[in-house]
């Protein structure tokens, strides 16, 4: 999907419309000005963008079967972008160190984003502002605590502690049963494959774990984001704010670490699989699917992960890793299949 195709708008209602439902089951405000944002609790409303210009509100995630289907078809794309591009940057530790992949990774995504999307800087509203912000941070502490876990755990086991993050966003934002036991079930799986042990590397989970709280937090910062930015705005304006952010460490820790053309082709490929298609992807996946949905779809990440690091990292798999990746993916397909069934 070309990201200037994604920059679509959809239009605003008239302030003067009358309140009834629409086609698409959405309620057309009275004033858009004063309707909520729902981020996290996926109830359809209108973004709340004082200062945005007419023709750029964009609506919440609608809740037909056939753009659950979509989102879901999204959310796949990504998932298996993302751990492509984590192999190869993890490829690239012994050139330049996690440190190095991550920087690059913040100015390679840039460069591709911001010009590809032109996102508008003018004229932006605090919230949107704040949210922008929100990623910058999220961004960095996701993936620097995340491949600083990598180096030390391997990219399988990282990963699984790191979709805690995206699993307590089920837990907390589902109402069902049966959700909530399938998160239960993908919880164990977690356990079955982290085989915890007196071995256990404690500051590789603590990275691991600071990663997931940055994952959480990027799922409802996203949610957010794809209702008060139209098209890919959002994820390119917050991509440049973090090149600039990770711009000195760049310059710093590159005058320590001497740059090689391998190293920056595996980084530059890293930022496209693991940055600029998920971050495209997700936002718009967001628009279509709940945040507990999404959430709760990423313990595909796991299993992802660990098939890349066996086949890009010659990192093998045992039996109890293979037992809880089946127990994830069997509560990924449950929660899955009833989220296009029964939308909400």
């Amino acid at each position: 999907m070309s990201l200037l195709a994604a920059r679509t708008t959809v239009p605003a209602p008239s302030p003067t419309a009358p309140e009834h439902p629409t086609g698409t089951g959405q309620l057309t405000p009275k004033n858009p000005q004063r309707w909520s944002l729902g981020a996290a609790t996926g109830t359809d409303s209108w973004a709340a963008g004082g200062a945005e210009a007419p023709g750029t509100r964009v609506r919440a995630a609608s809740t037909t079967r056939k753009d659950r289907a979509v989102g879901l078809g999204q959310m796949l794309v990504s998932t298996v972008s993302g751990q492509s591009g984590a192999a190869l940057g993890a490829s690239a530790f012994p050139l330049i160190g996690p440190v190095g992949v991550v920087a690059l990774r913040q100015l390679v995504t840039a460069a591709v984003l911001v010009p590809a999307v032109r996102p508008r800087v003018r004229g932006r509203s605090r919230t949107q502002w704040l949210l922008a912000l929100g990623l910058v941070a999220v961004f960095s502490v996701m993936n620097l605590s995340l491949y600083l876990a990598v180096e030390r755990l391997g990219l399988g086991l990282a990963v699984t502690i790191e979709f805690l993050g995206p699993l307590a966003v089920a837990i907390l934002g589902s109402r069902r049963r049966l959700d909530l036991a399938c998160a239960v079930l993908a919880g164990i799986g977690v356990v079955v494959l982290t085989n915890p042990g007196p071995t256990t590397d404690v500051t590789g989970i603590g990275l691991a774990l600071a990663a997931a709280a940055a994952w959480a937090g990027y799922i409802l910062l996203n949610r957010a984001v794809g209702q008060q930015f139209s098209g890919l705005d959002g994820p390119a304006l917050a991509s440049g704010l973090t090149a600039l952010a990770w711009l000195p460490v760049a310059a710093w820790w590159f005058t320590q670490h001497p740059l090689t053309w391998h190293a920056l082709a595996l980084a530059a490929g890293c930022a496209l699989l693991a940055s600029v298609v998920p971050y495209a992807f997700d936002v718009l996946a967001l628009r279509r699917v709940p945040a507990p949905v999404f959430g709760t779809f990423a313990s595909v990440n796991p299993v992802i992960a660990a098939l890349m690091g066996w086949l890009v990292l010659h990192q093998s798999l045992d039996v109890n890793e293979w037992v809880g990746i089946a127990l994830i993916v069997a509560s990924n397909a449950v929660v899955s299949a009833r989220g296009l069934r029964h939308p909400h």
